[in-house]
């Protein structure tokens, strides 16, 4: 374990590489589990803010179930994440012809339709961020959807926390990630 600040790091992260293979994978992250991605508080009226641009690159599965659950959903532990449609797939995935899962919220952001990516859990992933008591922990979440990321990242040589480099600095700032970098460096 490594603290930064006010986050505990898991070794994990830098131990393992991981380089997202989509060709492989389809997507199966934002369609597979039983929960929406994690919401960060201030992401909550971002949501709302941008939906009416996000809507037309949206499904109509998911449109109806944005429209019935809303633009987030609170969890069993209180927490907000995304709707699903369902209880499958993500309420804001969009399928590519070939069946791959894309983000349409992304999908707006690359349409130059909202200045919002999409959100930063997903941005993260595999990296998952657990509120403690005090402190974040930082922790590499490992998903045997993603077998084909991780042996993708070891024939590139990519460390998870450099994969999730501009993730991490939209969640942590510069300095948390240049410090994180030099602590992987002597590691």
């Amino acid at each position: 374990m490594i603290q930064i600040g006010k986050t505990l790091i898991s070794d994990s992260i830098i131990d393992n590489e991981f380089a997202c293979n989509l060709s492989a994978c389809k997507g199966e992250c934002c369609v597979a589990g039983d929960a929406g991605a994690p919401l960060e508080e201030s992401e909550l009226q971002i949501l709302e803010d941008i939906y009416p641009k996000v809507k037309p690159f949206l499904r109509q599965e998911g449109i109806n179930a944005i429209e019935a659950q809303g633009k987030h959903i609170m969890s069993d532990f209180g927490e907000p994440e995304t709707p699903l449609v369902d209880g499958k797939e993500c309420a804001y995935v969009t399928f590519a012809a070939n069946g791959t899962a894309l983000c349409g919220i992304e999908s707006a952001f690359r349409a130059g339709e909202i200045d919002f990516k999409k959100p930063v859990s997903c941005e993260l992933y595999p990296i998952r961020v657990q509120k403690l008591s005090e402190l974040q922990a930082v922790n590499y979440d490992r998903w045997e959807i993603c077998s084909d990321a991780c042996t993708l990242g070891k024939s590139l040589e990519m460390p998870v926390y450099r994969f999730t480099k501009d993730a991490l600095i939209r969640k942590f700032g510069h300095e948390w990630y240049k410090d994180l970098e030099t602590i992987a460096e002597k590691m």
